[in-house]
C-alpha cells in the first residue's frame, strides 16, 4: 500500500522558510493580481492566494477589470504594473474572456515580475538550468518528488500530458536531474502506445484533466505516482489516475484533492519572494 504524498505538509515547511526570507527583506513584498470579468472558480482561488499572502507577510493587491476589457487595454494595465517599482510580482487570473489571448498577455509581464514563471525568458532559463522563478505546478511536483527521497538520476519518468504550464516545463526540470523522461500526449494515445509507456514508469506524473484516464492496474509495482489532474465527478473531486487500484501498487501516491494543489499557491509565494530578492 502506497504512502500518501500530502502537499499540505510540504507546503507548511516551505511557508516557514518564506516567512524567514520575508523577515530578512527590507521591504514588504507586493503581489499584484489581475482578474478580467467574473468567474466563481477564479474568485475562490483569489481568496486562497490573498489569505496565503497575508499569512506570509506579503501585500496582496487585487485589481478587477471589466469583462469587456480589450487585449490592448489589459496590456496597458500590465505595463503600468511593470513600471510600478513597489510591485514585485504580477499574476493574471484565469480564465480570461474570449477576446484576450493569454499566451500573448503573459509575454507582456516583465520576466522578473512573472511569478508564474511562464514568460518565454523564464522558460528559456530552465533549459540552461539557470531558472530562479519556476512554473508553479512543475515546481510543486519537484518538491513532492524530493519528499520521497528518490534519486532521479537515470529513473524512468513518464509524464502524461504535454501542456505549456505543466508537462513541457516539468520535462525540462526532470532532465536537469538526469532522469530519463518520456512525455506522452494525444498522439501517443492515438498510436495505441500510452499503456506501454505507463507500465514502464518508475515515476508516473499525470496532468491531463480527464478523470480515471490511467487505470490503476497499469501502475508499475513500487512506482511513485503524482496526479496533477483535478476533475469533478458527481459531487466528488478526483484525479486522472484511478486512485484505489493505483494505491495498492505504488510506493508513493498523491491524493486528489490534497496532493499537488496545496503546494501550487505556496510555490507562487516563493517565486514572489525570489523576485523581490532579485529586484
Amino acid at each position: 500500500m502506497a504512502k500518501l504524498l500530502e502537499g499540505k505538509v510540504v507546503a507548511e515547511r516551505i511557508k516557514e522558510q518564506i516567512k524567514k526570507d520575508v523577515a530578512v527583506l527590507k521591504i514588504k513584498p507586493v503581489l499584484a493580481s489581475v482578474m478580467v470579468g467574473e468567474n466563481a472558480g477564479a474568485e475562490t482561488y483569489v481568496k486562497s492566494q490573498k489569505k496565503n499572502a497575508e499569512n506570509l507577510g506579503i501585500e496582496y493587491q487585487f485589481h478587477k477589470l471589466a469583462a469587456d476589457t480589450s487585449e490592448s487595454a489589459l496590456v496597458e494595465f500590465i505595463q503600468k504594473l511593470n513600471a510600478d517599482k513597489t510591485v514585485n510580482g504580477i499574476i493574471i487570473q484565469m480564465p480570461l474572456p474570449a477576446q484576450i489571448d493569454y499566451k500573448k498577455i503573459s509575454q507582456h509581464i516583465l520576466p522578473q515580475k512573472d511569478i508564474e514563471g511562464m514568460h518565454p525568458a523564464n522558460i528559456g532559463k530552465i533549459v540552461f538550468g539557470k531558472a530562479i522563478i519556476l512554473p508553479c505546478t512543475p515546481a510543486a511536483v519537484m518538491e513532492l518528488l524530493k519528499e520521497t527521497g528518490v534519486d532521479l538520476y537515470g529513473k524512468e519518468v513518464v509524464i502524461v500530458g504535454h501542456s505549456e504550464i505543466v508537462g513541457k516545463p516539468l520535462a525540462l526540470l526532470l532532465l536537469e536531474k538526469f532522469a530519463t523522461v518520456t512525455v506522452c500526449h494525444i498522439g501517443t494515445s492515438k498510436a495505441g502506445k500510452l499503456e506501454e509507456h505507463v507500465r514502464k514508469a518508475e515515476i508516473l506524473i499525470v496532468a491531463v484533466g480527464k478523470a480515471g484516464l490511467i487505470k490503476g492496474d497499469l501502475v508499475k509495482e513500487g512506482a511513485i505516482v503524482i496526479d496533477v489532474g483535478i476533475n469533478r465527478v458527481a459531487d466528488k473531486i478526483v484525479g486522472d489516475v484511478e486512485f484505489e487500484a493505483a494505491e495498492k501498487r505504488a510506493s508513493y501516491i498523491t491524493p486528489v484533492p490534497g496532493g499537488v494543489g496545496p503546494l501550487t499557491v505556496t510555490m507562487l509565494m516563493r517565486n514572489l519572494v525570489e523576485a523581490a530578492k532579485s529586484q
